[in-house]
């Protein structure tokens, strides 16, 4: 059943998961107003393995790492409206500037990102390749970003 899993739960809950046989796959970002490029990285996601786990910054996390302004959303309805895509299985808030803590709670046998990301430069990657996992890094879509969604909003057009 889709859920919001907390810290505590992340080690057994996927443990659980990984006995039974199915591949858990890991992602993780604000979040913050859905677009197709978050889209597409979901569903490319979710089609590398069984189960789809998305981590996602808290509020004081997006704000240290954005900006004053966000998120739009705080981590409960960016959760909600997640869970709501077929793609997701369950979501996780994690605190920290990085996903790095959820990711070695998780330890997940796919680790995904959009393209962007150098693999060298992606948080959890050498981490989730020593337990014999992959990386997979996906082509975003030119021109959607959450940060010129809220700019062509702001900004009226000339």
């Amino acid at each position: 059943m889709k859920s919001v899993l907390v810290r505590s739960e992340l080690s057994e809950f996927f443990d659980g998961v990984r006995r039974t046989g199915r591949r858990v796959v890991f992602t993780n970002g604000c979040f913050d107003l859905l677009h197709p490029g978050h889209l597409r990285l979901l569903s490319k996601a979710a089609a590398e393995g069984d189960v789809l786990v998305v981590a996602i910054n808290d509020d004081d996390s997006v704000r240290g790492l954005k900006g004053a302004g966000r998120p739009i959303y705080p981590a409960e309805e960016r959760s909600e409206v997640l869970l709501a895509l077929r793609w997701v299985d369950y979501v996780t808030v994690f605190p920290e500037e990085t996903p790095l803590a959820a990711i070695e709670r998780v330890r997940p046998d796919v680790l995904v990102k959009g393209a962007e990301y150098r693999e060298r430069d992606i948080v959890g990657a050498s981490f989730v390749k020593s337990l014999g996992g992959r990386v997979v890094r996906v082509p975003m879509k030119k021109g959607h970003s959450t940060r010129l969604l809220v700019k062509r909003m702001t900004d009226p057009p000339e």
